[in-house]
């Protein structure tokens, strides 16, 4: 009885923060939504937790719990792979910035010698 009620506070203390955090703008949509998923499986887990020995019985795991801490690290891994994917494109796009901005810098300080050598020619 105490892990459920642990479980049930902890996923709507999760809610609580993830709602706050999309309100502000510091949690993106999709990242949302998917915390959001999770919970919507969490909470009533720890609502009915006879239910999910009942799922691990009809998919043949030994019990409920291993098949919590069967998903939950399918799940982070999941979780790590997209982030390395969005990692690696953000890196991408950063290197291709810089290497953009360094053009724009040089072409600039090009255009400001060339300026200031008529100037003084001029002056």
């Amino acid at each position: 009885m105490k892990l459920t009620l642990v479980t049930g506070l902890t996923g709507l203390i999760l809610l609580a923060t993830i709602v706050e955090l999309l309100r502000r703008r510091q949690l993106r949509e999709k990242y949302g939504m998917l915390w959001l998923g999770v919970l919507v499986i969490v909470i009533p887990l720890s609502l009915f937790p006879r239910l999910l020995d009942n799922v691990a019985e009809l998919l043949g795991v030994a019990s409920g719990v291993s098949l919590v801490l069967f998903l939950g690290i399918i799940f982070l891994l999941l979780v790590c792979v997209h982030l390395s994917w969005e990692v690696s494109a953000l890196e991408e796009e950063t290197r291709t910035l810089a290497e953009d901005f360094a053009l724009l810098r040089t072409e600039i300080d090009a255009d400001r010698a060339a300026r200031d050598g008529l100037v003084r020619t001029d002056g």
